[in-house]
């Protein structure tokens, strides 16, 4: 075990990773599909996919940066920089679902979830990505400032 690390956990490798995200993300995706539903004939559906989707996104980033990707708590940046994989997200599924409108106004729900998680499962394909390589991308220890012993300063003198 590293016992130099300041992660909650010891980070899983890529395909462990990625099956978290899968269940972590797939099951708040699933949660958001099922309030769009309950939303959609409330509010307009783009106004429901924002509400879903920054609610979903902090709940998300809170679940990848612990137990997805081993980290700590994630800071404000990293919510800064998830919120901006969402926002491209977000107007990915949302283009979809107004195509499809556009295509077949009068498309079923089975249709629209269909394509609301068919493009939801390859914006999270990307996400995951970014998430890895950037955002909580594993970073190496931290180096000692160099500090010159008194040996190593006379030895050079």
């Amino acid at each position: 075990m590293d016992t130099t690390s300041t992660t909650t956990a010891k980070a899983p490798g890529v395909i462990g990773s990625f099956v978290r995200f899968v269940v972590f993300g797939g099951g708040v995706g699933l949660a958001s599909s099922a309030t769009l539903v309950l939303l959609s004939g409330h509010v307009p559906f783009a106004a429901a996919n924002a509400l879903v989707t920054v609610g979903s996104t902090l709940i998300a980033t809170e679940l990848h940066s612990r137990f997805t990707f081993g980290q700590d708590k994630p800071g404000k940046s990293d919510h800064v920089k998830a919120a901006l994989t969402v926002l491209v997200c977000y107007l990915f599924t949302t283009a979809a679902m107004l195509t499809l409108r556009a295509i077949d106004p009068n498309a079923g729900v089975l249709v629209e979830q269909a394509v609301y998680l068919s493009a939801s499962g390859l914006a999270g394909i990307g996400r995951f990505a970014f998430m890895r390589l950037v955002i909580f991308a594993k970073k190496g220890p931290k180096s000692a400032p160099c500090v010159l012993a008194r040996e190593a300063v006379v030895t050079a003198a």
